[in-house]
C-alpha cells in the first residue's frame, strides 16, 4: 500500500492500462475485462484488474498531467511490479490531417516540463515508445484499416495556453501530432526503470479546425482505441 494505493501486493497484473479518468478505468474493466475487481480506489483513481483473453491485465486511472501520471507510474512500477504500461488516453491535434477520431500512436513525446527537463541537464532528454509495443499496436491497427497516425508528441503541463495554438510554438511546423498531458512522464519513467510504455491517444479535438467529437463519436472510437490497446496486451 501507498498514500495513493490501497492495493496489495499482488494485485496489479504485470501489464496496466493507464487511462486518467476514473470512469474510462472502470469503463473498461466493466466493458471489456472477465473477473473485474476493484483494487483501487483512493482519490477515487480507481484501479481494477481482470482477465482479457484469459490474460490478466489491469487499468488504472492516473488522474490529469505529468505530476499525478507520475506517481501512480512510479509505483505500479516499483511497488507493484508492472513491466508493461499503455496509456489509452485522448489529445488535442496539432495537424490538420489528423482527423477527429483518429488514432495517435507516439512514437517520442516531447515536453515542457521541468520535473523531466531538470533531470537531464545539460541535456534534452528524447523521451520514445518501446518499439515491440509499437509495431505490434500498428500493426493492429493496419489490419483492422483504423485511422492511425504514429509520429511526435507533446505532453504539455498547460491546458489552456493563453495564446492559443501560438502557444505551441514550432512543434506543429516540425511534425508534432498531437497534445496531451501525460506521455513524457510515462515514457521518462519506462527509460529509467527499464519497463515497456505506449501511449495511444484518441484525437477528440483539433486546435487547427476547432472541431470536436461528438458525444456518440466518442464512445465508437474509444471502442476501437480499448480493444487494441487490450488485444496488444494480452499477445506481447
Amino acid at each position: 500500500m501507498t498514500p495513493h494505493n490501497e492495493a496489495k501486493a499482488g494485485d496489479y497484473a504485470e501489464t496496466v492500462l493507464l487511462p486518467g479518468d476514473p470512469l474510462r478505468a472502470k469503463w473498461i474493466a466493466e466493458t471489456f475485462m472477465a473477473d473485474a475487481r476493484q483494487v483501487n480506489g483512493v482519490r477515487n483513481c480507481l484501479g481494477f484488474t481482470g482477465t482479457y483473453k484469459g490474460r490478466p491485465v489491469s487499468v488504472q486511472a492516473t488522474g490529469m498531467g505529468q505530476a499525478s501520471a507520475s506517481i501512480y507510474i512510479h509505483e505500479l512500477i516499483n511497488m507493484y511490479g508492472a513491466r508493461t504500461l499503455i496509456r489509452v488516453g485522448t489529445c488535442g491535434g496539432l495537424n490538420a490531417r489528423v482527423k477527429v477520431g483518429d488514432l495517435v500512436l507516439a512514437q517520442a513525446a516531447c515536453t515542457n516540463s521541468g520535473m523531466i527537463r531538470d533531470a537531464f541537464v545539460p541535456y534534452s532528454f528524447a523521451p520514445i515508445a518501446d518499439f515491440g509495443l509499437l509495431r505490434a499496436m500498428a500493426d493492429k491497427a493496419e489490419t483492422r484499416k483504423l485511422r492511425l497516425h504514429v509520429g511526435n508528441m507533446v505532453a504539455d503541463d498547460i491546458f489552456y495556453h493563453p495564446n492559443g495554438l501560438d502557444g505551441y510554438g514550432a512543434l506543429p511546423a516540425h511534425g508534432v501530432l498531437a497534445v496531451d498531458m501525460e506521455s513524457a512522464a510515462l515514457y521518462t519513467l519506462a527509460a529509467r526503470f527499464g519497463v515497456r510504455a505506449l501511449t495511444v491517444c484518441t484525437m477528440s479535438d483539433c486546435l487547427i479546425t476547432h472541431e470536436e467529437m461528438s458525444a456518440q463519436h466518442r464512445q465508437t472510437a474509444l471502442v476501437d482505441m480499448a480493444t487494441l490497446a487490450l488485444d496488444v496486451a494480452a499477445e506481447t
